[in-house]
Formats: structure tokens, C-alpha cells, sequence
């Protein structure tokens, strides 16, 4: 947070009650210009530390039952950029970490069903060449998730 002062910081957290409120409504709720928090959000963007508004879909609403927490061992660490290309082929999974420990790659799964994860686990994953072997946790519900806290 070196490059954030009081003024982002407060510009984030009015957006993160409302990703689609108004620069308007923002610089009247800070007592700042619009002008400012225009020049303040593009250069938060610029900067990366914002990539971008977007809705947060609730799996669940739209029948993704299921989802699990899959760590993956790789044949060959150096394999790991072109398994992460497949990987992004299947829209099932949402996330893809590298992590230390057992596992070389740690990824989020959504599916409908247990017929469905056992699909994208068997049929799709276990597939990709220099897979070694997949560990899976299921979820069974998000207890809370959020944004780093400013």
C-alpha cells in the first residue's frame, strides 16, 4: 500500500460497497471533485491495483452445486505454463495457483453435480499430459470472501 494514499484508499472502499457507483456519487460521499476520482480510478487501473469492475456470480444461483479445491502434482515442474494453458480451457475451473508443499498447482473447480466434477476431474483434467495425479477437497460452503481489507 506504499503507492495508496488516504484519498485511494477511501475511493476504494466506496467501491467496494458498490463496484458500479457513480464517480459522482463517490466524490460527493468524500467531499472530493469528480474530476479527481476519475484521475484517481484510471490511475488505480493503470497501476494494476485495480483490473477491473466486474459482477461477483453466485455459483449456487445458477445450479453449480458442487465445488472443490483440487491440488496437482505435475509429472515435471517445468511443465507447469503449458498444463496452465489447458487448464484455462476448462470454463469449470475459476481459479489456478502455484503453491509450495505436496502440490505444484492448487485450483478452484465449480460444477453441477457430483456426475459433472467426476467429469472435469477424470475425463478433462486427469487428460492433460504431465498430470501426475490430482488431490480433491470438496466445499461445502463459503463461510466469507472479500477483498484485501484497507
Amino acid at each position: 500500500m506504499d503507492n495508496l494514499d488516504e484519498f485511494d484508499i477511501n475511493i476504494l472502499k466506496e467501491l467496494e460497497k458498490d463496484g458500479r457507483m457513480a464517480f459522482s456519487a463517490i466524490a460527493a460521499n468524500l467531499k472530493i471533485s469528480n474530476t479527481m476520482v476519475h484521475q484517481r480510478i484510471n490511475r488505480l487501473v493503470e497501476q494494476g491495483v485495480i483490473s477491473g469492475i466486474k459482477p461477483i456470480v453466485q455459483e449456487k444461483k445458477i445450479g453449480y452445486d458442487w465445488a472443490s479445491f483440487t491440488g496437482i502434482t505435475l509429472n515435471k515442474d517445468s511443465d507447469s505454463d503449458r498444463i496452465i494453458e489447458e487448464l484455462k480451457n476448462i470454463p469449470e475451473i475459476t481459479e489456478c495457483y502455484y503453491v509450495t508443499g505436496s502440490f505444484t498447482l492448487y485450483i478452484k473447480i465449480v460444477a453441477k453435480n457430483h456426475e459433472h466434477m467426476r467429469s472435469i476431474l477424470y475425463e478433462k483434467i486427469d487428460n492433460i499430459p504431465g498430470i501426475a495425479k490430482t488431490d480433491s477437497i470438496i466445499e461445502l460452503g463459503c463461510a466469507f470472501k472479500r477483498n484485501i481489507i484497507l
